[in-house]
């Protein structure tokens, strides 16, 4: 999937863990991230959440997009932080999962809180490899 993941690549951000149900996504805040508050512009919180939550989603390798993703923002990104976003499945039911989400800092304080609902379609991600979940 990173492979393919395009703004992953761009935003720098790094695969640290999957399993299934389970993602947890690295990226370092750069200069060009900060706004005019001088703290990490939100949308790269979300878009770094978001991509957590992608690819926690997808860990069963069954096609499955979000839904929705909500976030609360909850302390400031600094210029320099390494930022680590985890998404963890709290709950499945047919064919949608929701995801809660956590962006923690390098101290390991959390700076956003979201969750994510998905939606699985037919198909596999990996054709070659064995899906871990039925799909309805």
């Amino acid at each position: 999937m990173y492979d393919r993941d395009r703004v992953a690549q761009r935003l720098g951000m790094g695969l640290e863990a999957v399993r299934p149900g389970f993602a947890a996504i690295a990226m370092s805040v750069s200069e060009d991230m900060i706004n005019g508050h001088g703290i990490c512009h939100g949308g790269y919180l979300f878009a770094l959440a978001d991509t957590a939550c992608a690819y926690a989603c997808n860990s069963y390798n069954v096609n499955t997009l979000s839904q929705a993703v909500n976030i609360v923002f909850m302390a400031p990104a600094q210029c320099g932080d390494k930022l680590v976003a985890e998404a963890t499945e709290s709950n499945h039911a047919g064919r949608t999962s929701t995801y809660d989400i956590k962006v923690f800092n390098g101290a390991r304080k959390v700076i956003a809180v979201a969750q994510g609902q998905c939606r699985s379609l037919r198909g596999k991600l990996v054709d070659s490899l064995p899906s871990l979940r039925e799909v309805s």
